[in-house]
């Protein structure tokens, strides 16, 4: 390898180089301690000073220098981990630069020569793999060391690379961690004792920052039931979030099939990099702490001052650019901050240059004066250039939204909005909130409770006349106490568009929902037939759905989500939630807060396994353990309360609520996130603290809380008892105080409000790891129950054998993101099949598996069990089918192997070649998969009609299959029986007794051959043909092939016949009755697997 050239005054400090070859201008040398004479105390401290170094001759120990003859000065210019590789740079140099040094007349003019040379071959060497990385010269250096400790496949990318201790036990190793986009390394070389350490990135069950005695502050990785800490790193923080990011990238891409077309820095797990990452981890934050789409990515960040014209002073802060947004947020504890979209931005000026200041002018005549901004010339220019860019389409949309939002005063009659083009309504949209229509409110009437809704629109008003309205209103302190207080009826729908963001996701797709309602109504799919079996089981007792109005609204909302994201469809809970939401928000509107909500504030809440709620509820029993130690002390098991808070955090309170105080929760939800829903949890379990203390069971508790929550109420709520919903428990209201929800609010945000939305954030992150990796452990031993009961293998066997299956799937995914096993990994299918293997991948598996090492002729052999295997033919197989194969080769009888080979070579196992297989696996997977190119066996929860009549057919024909016995075998022709013999001789290849095995094969043909000649001449005695003869191996002779070949009848064995002639053979039967110990197989595998991955 050529290396940047570098000053080096002595060329053999230490007598650590021994010197090779050398001429007038370069030095071949070789490092002390490696090759010929290696070895001994010398190459234990050389080899232990190059790894604590963090020197390239650990992995080059050669190296060439150049010099010039009138000086003392070394350049080195290359490296090389053999002899060969150093020999080919050395012959290089003599066959293109010897000849012109010598024209040179100064040595200056000499190593200047040299030197740009080597930087040419350099730069075209890195001009593709190396240009993303910070220090190109130096990854290049660590690259080598990488790819020549570990072995990996050669596609693997080194992201980056720290100097760190690893703790093996109570003795730390000095050494070197190694993070790739699929694996976290780590290599130690001290006085001999080496330590290589590789974990996938799939396989880590904890990734957090510990600190403890003896290690002041580490980083902590669990897998495979081992801990590991890494301490003594430069740059904790900025190794861990490395960590955090590539962890969370593979669970995203392996386990959540997520494509990255958005993030182009993550679309090819080929070119991730440091700097990629750190801006993608930045580009997540700025999207989670305002609320912006997820096509927003972070582009700019200045330090200024923002005048603030509410407090009359200047407020420290930072101004966030993305594509279509400009943010501020305050940095000095005021807790301020405002979100400008691009399209309300009407000019940018420049009022003053000696304070660096711009002004923002946006709609509704309002301006954000920004001061002291170090390239304020330059960011004005930038926000123009991006108004000027998005501002034209836009601008009606968001007029529309801003009249929808201002005024309160449109009729009934303006309730239905046809489609166009549309002739009856059952299309139509509704353009008001069903609380409008089915709770219009009567300005008349001044009892206590309107006049307080009144003032608390009152309050609200002049917070916007001082705040401003709207998409660019700023937040504050003082906007977080009025929503502690509670939020106007008539106010409601708006805020919760503008604080989730909802708001910017509607102007900015106008009519998106019109096309996706007459897209998806009429479709049918599991997803719709769930949605029509729940519609009427959402609150019921609201008159808003005890109509058709209300009904036929959540069908369409619910429908054409479902029909948005095909990978959520519908999940139980997303009908109640949208209802409430339908209740504050036109149609329209509900549809954009259901969007926010799953996609934005509440990830993988709603899908099969509700990953984000099982995430949340680890981040509540983590926040419970803190903050109530009273409660922990008393029950040690915490799981009661994440069995009982999974409706809280699904339903935001919702389910268990009044809908009259559920309203309130989810005021608070669409302002603070998650971090609402913990603090009111937390609330809840601290008001019934000593209750649940003195409770004697789970069951006693679970009243505790029920009891409570029916005692909630909202005495300011201004809506009639027809509306407000009953509660539960209302027979045994008398004896419990109620609780007023504004005060339980209130005191949830006293006690708990100090939880920062950056700590749940990091929470979340690090339990997703383990609530994954115990959902697939889960998984697993479901697999390892059902299939232990079909095969003979032990459990322990059974585990270690689905770890490798699993992780020979992952091998297909994790350098490409277009691999076909990734793409047909889905989620919706049953256990058994959540893993599935191509033939590429099975083959490689099953070679190093299949009990015969030194077979050959294993390409065909794995083929033709894939294609036995493989019944459904789709080209997949699962974990169980695996097994079968296995166990039959392992622990089936002589007659079952045999019965098993034999059936290899039958139709339509045998009918294809290797290539025309392949051939045809490849066209299928390119022109034949569905548009999201996911073949499925099961029922989508997306698009498309199921047949469910056909998947209950197939069950009960697994049901009743009876088991096979040899007389149901075909007979075997000719050609296969050929073939049969010829897989064989490939199993006896390498054997001990070959030769008697081989003999033992000749003598089974010749008698087959000639059994059937006599059977042929009885049936025939007036046709006499002649005998076919054997060859010594065993083969029937060209001369009888042809001779049979040409008779009206084809000879043919029938597996009876042969496996009697079969157990005539004591050599072959030995062969096949000898016990083969499958631990060593899977103990060489677990070694081997990515190697043989590398090697192909």
């Amino acid at each position: 390898m050529w290396l940047k050239p570098e000053e080096i005054l002595l060329k053999n400090a230490f007598k650590l180089w021994v010197t090779e070859k050398d001429n007038e201008y370069f030095v071949l040398q070789r490092r002390r301690g490696y090759g010929e004479g290696g070895g001994g105390l010398t190459g234990l401290l050389v080899g232990t000073l190059d790894t604590v170094l963090d020197s390239t001759s650990k992995v080059a120990p050669f190296r060439i220098l150049h010099h010039t003859p009138d000086s003392q000065v070394y350049w080195s210019i290359a490296c090389g981990a053999t002899k060969e590789e150093i020999v080919e740079h050395w012959e290089w140099l003599q066959q293109n630069i010897m000849r012109t040094l010598s024209v040179f007349d100064s040595s200056d003019d000499i190593t200047s020569f040299v030197q740009g040379k080597i930087r040419g071959l350099i730069a075209e060497e890195g001009k593709v793999s190396l240009v993303l990385e910070d220090d190109p010269e130096k990854f290049r250096e660590a690259l080598l060391r990488f790819e020549k400790w570990f072995e990996l496949p050669q596609k693997e990318k080194l992201v980056t690379y720290y100097s760190c201790s690893y703790w093996k036990g109570r003795v730390p190793c000095q050494g070197w961690l190694y993070l790739s986009t699929n694996f976290l390394c780590f290599y130690s070389y001290l006085l001999g004792a080496e330590v290589k350490l590789v974990i996938s990135w799939d396989e880590i069950w904890r990734l957090e920052k510990t600190s403890n005695v003896i290690l002041t502050e580490s980083i902590h990785v669990q897998a495979h039931g081992e801990d590991h800490y890494f301490s003594m790193l430069l740059h904790l923080n900025e190794t861990f979030l490395i960590m955090e990011q590539l962890a969370d990238y593979s669970i995203k891409r392996l386990f959540d099939k997520e494509s990255f077309q958005r993030e182009p820095a993550l679309s090819d797990p080929l070119q991730i990099t440091k700097r990629g990452l750190e801006t993608n981890a930045r580009s997540e934050q700025f999207r989670a702490f305002f609320r912006l789409p997820k096509e927003e990515n972070l582009l700019e960040v200045h330090e200024s001052f923002l005048w603030v014209p509410f407090s009359h002073y200047n407020t420290l802060g930072k101004i966030c650019l993305s594509e279509n947004y400009l943010c501020f947020a305050s940095q000095d504890g005021s807790q301020c901050h405002v979100i400008i979209p691009m399209r309300e931005v009407v000019n940018v000026e420049k009022p003053d240059s000696s304070s660096r200041a711009l002004t923002v002018c946006v709609r509704g005549k309002r301006a954000l004066r920004f001061s002291e901004v170090r390239d304020y010339e330059r960011l004005a220019n930038t926000i123009r250039s991006r108004c000027g860019i998005t501002a034209s389409p836009l601008h009606s949309a968001s007029t529309e939204v801003t009249h929808f939002y201002y005024s309160n005063n449109c009729t009934v009659s303006s309730f239905w909005r046809p489609f166009e083009g549309s002739k009856g309504s059952s299309k139509a949209v509704s353009t008001e909130a069903l609380m409008t229509v089915f709770h219009p409110q009567d300005v008349e009437n001044l009892d206590p409770k309107m006049l307080k809704e009144k003032m608390k629109e009152q309050s609200w008003n002049i917070h916007f006349s001082e705040y401003g309205r709207g998409t660019s209103m700023f937040f504050t302190k003082k906007t977080r106490d009025l929503i502690v207080r509670g939020v106007p009826e008539a106010l409601r729908g708006e805020l919760w568009m503008l604080f989730s963001g909802a708001v910017n996701d509607m102007a900015t797709h106008p009519g998106y929902y019109t096309e996706l309602v007459e897209q998806s109504l009429g479709t049918s799919t599991l997803a719709t037939d769930e949605i029509e079996r729940d519609l009427h089981r959402s609150l019921p007792e609201h008159p808003a759905f005890q109509s058709d109005t209300g009904i036929s609204a959540l069908r369409r909302v619910l429908t054409a989500y479902a029909y948005r994201n095909p990978k959520i469809g519908y999940c139980q809970a997303m009908n109640i939630l949208t209802s409430v939401l339908l209740l504050y928000a036109k149609e329209e509107e509900a549809f954009w807060l259901l969007v926010a909500v799953c996609e934005r504030m509440l990830p993988d809440y709603f899908n099969r396994r509700i990953i984000g709620a099982l995430v949340d509820q680890a981040v509540f029993e983590e926040l419970i353990r803190e903050q109530l130690p009273q409660l922990v002390e008393h029950m040690t098991d915490l799981s009661f309360f994440s069995s009982v808070s999974l409706s809280w955090f699904l339903t935001l309170f919702i389910s268990v609520l009044p809908i009259e105080s559920a309203v309130n929760v989810v005021d608070c939800f669409f302002y603070d996130g998650i971090k609402a829903i913990l603090q009111l949890g937390l609330a809840v379990l601290d008001y019934n603290m000593e209750a649940l203390i003195s409770c004697h069971d789970d069951a006693e508790a679970v009243t505790i809380l029920n009891k409570f929550f029916d005692s909630v109420t909202n005495k300011d709520s201004p809506l009639p008892p027809t509306v407000q919903q009953a509660s539960v428990g209302n027979n045994d209201k008398a004896s419990h105080v109620s609780v007023d929800i504004s005060e339980l609010i209130r005191e949830a945000y006293e006690k708990y409000g100090t939880i920062r939305s950056e700590e749940v954030e990091s929470s979340r992150k690090r339990n997703k790891l383990y609530v994954i990796q115990t959902l697939e452990d889960t998984t697993k031993q479901n697999v390892i129950r059902v299939v232990s009961q079909e095969v003979k293998f032990s459990a322990s066997h059974l585990d270690e054998l689905y770890y490798l299956f699993k992780r020979q799937h992952f091998l297909s995914c994790y350098w490409t993101m277009n691999s076909p096993v990734l793409l047909h990994h889905d989620p919706s299918l049953a256990y058994l099949e959540q893993y599935q293997l191509g033939f590429q991948q099975f083959s490689m598996l099953f070679s190093l598996l299949e009990p015969w090492t030194l077979c050959t002729g294993k390409s065909n052999l794995s083929l033709w069990v894939f294609r036995l295997i493989d019944e459904n033919q789709d080209g997949l197989v699962n974990f169980r089918e695996f097994c079968y194969a296995l166990d039959t080769l392992y622990s089936g009888s002589f007659t079952n192997k045999l019965k098993f080979l034999f059936k290899l070579h039958l139709p339509p196992v045998i009918t294809v070649s290797i290539c025309s297989f392949l051939t045809s696996c490849l066209y299928i997977s390119a022109f034949d998969l569905p548009e999201d190119g996911v073949i499925r066996k099961s029922p989508e929860r997306g698009r498309g009609k199921v047949d469910l009549q056909a998947y209950l057919k197939q069950w009960q024909d697994e049901i009743l299959k009876k088991e096979e016995t040899i007389k149901d075998l075909p007979r075997i022709n000719q050609t296969q029986f050929i073939q049969f013999s010829k897989t064989l001789y490939n199993l006896f290849h390498g054997d001990p007794e070959e030769e008697a095995l081989y003999r033992a094969v000749a003598h089974v043909t010749s008698l087959l051959l000639r059994m059937e000649e006599v059977g042929r001449r009885l049936q025939e005695p007036s046709s006499p043909t002649k005998p076919a003869t054997a060859t010594r191996e065993g083969l029937p002779s060209e001369e009888a092939v042809t001779s049979s070949s040409l008779s009206e009848v084809e000879w043919s064995f029938s597996f009876e016949q042969v496996l009697a002639s079969l157990l005539n053979e004591p050599a072959i039967v030995s062969f096949f009755e000898r016990p083969t110990l499958i631990q060593t197989r899977l103990d060489q595998a677990k070694g081997t697997q990515l190697k043989v991955k590398a090697n192909k």
